[in-house]
């Protein structure tokens, strides 16, 4: 029996129940499916028995990658690639109307879940994520304005996706036992973005730079973005706020002033 990596960050979902309930989320049958980090194929198994009209596995671990060739090679409609996800651009093998699904490492989630957002088509091809979250990662992912939770990852999020959270699941459904709950998230790529960013990226570096304190107020931080006679263009922005307590429908409107007429930082042009 193959151990899990701790640098890979695995822990294999083996709670059948929780299994189906995840595949039970979207209608699988005839659907294009693609699947990030199956590991040993339990949720693959399951994907199998309702018929998809092709399924991509993508598994870095070179071991599991060989199991699961061994195991599904006489499934036509299944294509494996042992690739880094982080560093896969499996955007263009995505085909229309995809249903994606993920166990994720917890140790690189929300890396996987921005690259997901960052896709450079939008809508994308695909049609639903189906992922399984570190639940202090997913309460961040969802976190709505005025609350604790609330941060540059969901803004991000809710700008391309619409949000749901699931049911959670207890440590005792994986082996090896992770430490902390996890919790499975259903996201859906908003069609008609009502906020024209012309690169999601600067709406990421934005964030980044107006939360690198969040105990401050953003005045200074704004500093690093705008200089000072563009800052008189926000004068119908209260700049004494904290970071938290911007709506994300002002950092959409932030970012947008920024590529419309602030780029100074040559490294935020891309």
């Amino acid at each position: 029996m193959k151990y899990a990596k701790k640098s890979l960050g695995q822990n294999y979902l083996i709670d059948l129940n929780i299994i189906n309930k995840i595949v039970d989320l979207s209608k699988t049958f005839d659907k294009n499916i693609l699947e990030i980090g199956p590991g040993k194929g339990a949720l693959t198994d399951q994907i199998l028995k309702n018929k998809p009209k092709s399924l991509i596995l993508i598994e870095k671990d070179y071991l599991l990658y060989q199991e699961l060739k061994k195991k599904y090679q006489n499934i036509r409609n299944v294509v494996i690639f042992n690739k880094d996800i982080l560093k896969f651009n499996f955007e263009n093998k995505i085909k229309d109307k995809t249903i994606i699904f993920g166990n994720l490492p917890y140790n690189i989630s929300s890396q996987v879940l921005a690259k997901i957002i960052k896709f450079k088509k939008w809508p994308p091809k695909y049609s639903d994520l189906i992922l399984m979250f570190q639940k202090e990662l997913a309460e961040k992912i969802i976190g709505k304005f005025n609350t604790s939770k609330y941060g540059r990852l969901s803004i991000l999020a809710n700008y391309r996706l619409k949000l749901a959270s699931k049911f959670d699941v207890s440590p005792n459904c994986f082996r090896p036992k992770p430490k902390v709950n996890s919790t499975v998230l259903y996201l859906k790529p908003i069609q008609k973005i009502t906020y024209k960013i012309q690169d999601i990226k600067n709406l990421e570096k934005v964030t980044n730079i107006l939360f690198s304190n969040k105990r401050k107020m953003i005045n200074k931080n704004l500093k690093k973005i705008f200089n000072k006679k563009k800052l008189d263009l926000l004068k119908n922005f209260n700049l004494k706020l904290r970071p938290s307590d911007i709506s994300p429908e002002k950092y959409y409107e932030i970012t947008q002033l920024f590529e419309k007429n602030f780029l100074i930082f040559f490294y935020l042009l891309k």
